[in-house]
């Protein structure tokens, strides 16, 4: 077993210190114990671990969040405001019940974490830190294990049918200091069905877990927006579980933010299934770092996986893309496809990319490909040559850039409203230029 760098576990030991230690009944304190037990052989990242080397951790490392200021007298719509749904609203990280509506009326069971803690039995012992732990192998994710150890809120839900109304987890951040870590777990039953959308700056400093597990025949439909503060910090993590036949599909919009470093580690592990993930990226300043990391393992026969990312860049911003399709003895018919794209809106901004593909199965089509440039001159010389004002000739590029990846969106009113948010971030934008 490889010893443990000394300054990772010095990093580790500072956080775990000045934390809360929360407490609950036997299934939760279980979970979190091994949790714990998984962190002491890992320590917090650091720049010279392999999937760290393009992102420096040390804001998400330090033992206090950097502030963020926030946006006073500025409003920004929630995107998915035309779209019927149950809000679950958050304040620094925990639940407000006041601006919530009630879960019941989304017909599903759903529990806040923060209560059913207290308890020594629930359905989401078999799930909470479960999917997480498999995620841990062969990749170590530390700052998903230190989410389970001390995450005191969020929201679990199980799914036995078809949900009538989305679910919405909505985010607002009150404090410059907020620092906090919030921890979701989705069960879908065979046959389910269920929407889950996400919006808003959580906190100054924010670390999430959602682990989904999806049952045969299950149907899961996952739409986040991730904006508006500068200066935030941001590390995220999806682990899901996929049985024969269901289906996942995942998006994230990200705009703005100091560090924003999403991760998504996936297992199909039933003949049949498909998952999606895809993110589409719009940055500005030398601050703004944003980090897409996938690992997607098919351990089933005739399954379907894509990875669709797409960052658009300007004034020195950089980003970030390290995605891995990893196919099993016995993976047969796999189909996977990982595309991750830039485009440079001048010549100070960066993408770096590390694209991986590792096939042990013989019978299988897999396609990685990742590209960076400017924005294409002919066809802006052609728009600019047909009376449209060149500002508006670079937004229609970069929304046709961003396109494939939002076309990852199956619900289209929900991708007019990612649509309509980039519409939106452009203006703003250019008014600034």
């Amino acid at each position: 077993m490889t010893a443990v760098a000394k300054p990772k576990l010095e990093a580790l030991a500072a956080r775990l210190a000045a934390a809360a230690r929360p407490t609950g009944g036997k299934w939760i304190t279980r979970a979190r114990e091994a949790a714990q037990a998984r962190l002491a052989g890992m320590g917090l990242p650091a720049r010279r671990d392999e999937y760290w080397r393009y992102t420096d951790p040390a804001g998400l490392n330090a033992v206090e969040p950097a502030a963020a200021p926030l946006f006073a007298g500025v409003f920004e719509a929630n995107p998915f405001e035309a779209v019927e749904r149950i809000r679950l609203v958050f304040v620094d990280g925990v639940f407000d019940p006041a601006q919530s509506d009630r879960p019941e009326l989304a017909g599903l069971e759903i529990s806040r974490l923060a209560e059913v803690a207290k308890s020594d039995i629930h359905w989401a012992r078999d799930y909470y830190g479960v999917l997480e732990a498999r995620g841990q192998v062969p990749v170590a994710r530390p700052f998903a294990a230190l989410n389970t150890a001390l995450a005191t809120d969020g929201v679990l839900i199980r799914v036995t049918g078809k949900a009538r109304v989305a679910v919405s987890i909505e985010h607002v951040q009150s404090s410059e200091t907020s620092d906090a870590m919030l921890h979701h777990v989705v069960r879908l039953e065979p046959g389910a069905e269920v929407t889950l959308l996400e919006n808003g700056t959580p906190a100054a400093r924010f670390n999430g877990v959602l682990e989904v597990d999806v049952a045969d025949g299950a149907r899961f439909h996952h739409i986040r927006t991730q904006g508006r503060s500068h200066e935030r910090q941001l590390v995220t993590h999806i682990f899901a579980r996929l049985g024969a036949e269901s289906h996942f599909k995942s998006f994230t919009m990200t705009a703005n933010g100091k560090l924003t470093r999403n991760e998504a580690v996936l297992e199909l592990l039933g003949d049949d299934a498909t998952a999606h993930v895809a993110g589409a990226v719009v940055g500005d300043g030398n601050g703004f770092l944003h980090d897409d990391t996938v690992f997607v393992t098919h351990a089933a026969e005739r399954c379907e996986s894509r990875q669709v990312y797409k960052k658009v860049l300007k004034n020195g911003a950089t980003g970030v893309f390290q995605g891995k399709i990893l196919v099993k003895p016995g993976a047969q018919k796999t189909d996977g496809y990982q595309i991750s794209q830039s485009m440079l809106l001048d010549g100070d901004s960066n993408f770096l990319a590390k694209p991986e593909l590792e096939i042990y199965a013989d019978d299988v089509k897999c396609s990685h490909g990742s590209t960076s440039g400017a924005i294409d001159e002919t066809a802006l010389y052609y728009l600019r040559s047909r009376g449209i004002p060149k500002a508006d000739a670079e937004g229609f590029l970069v929304l046709a850039f961003l396109a494939e990846a939002i076309g990852e969106i199956e619900d289209e009113a929900l991708a007019e409203a990612i649509r309509n948010r980039v519409e939106a971030w452009l203006v703003r934008h250019r008014k600034a230029a």
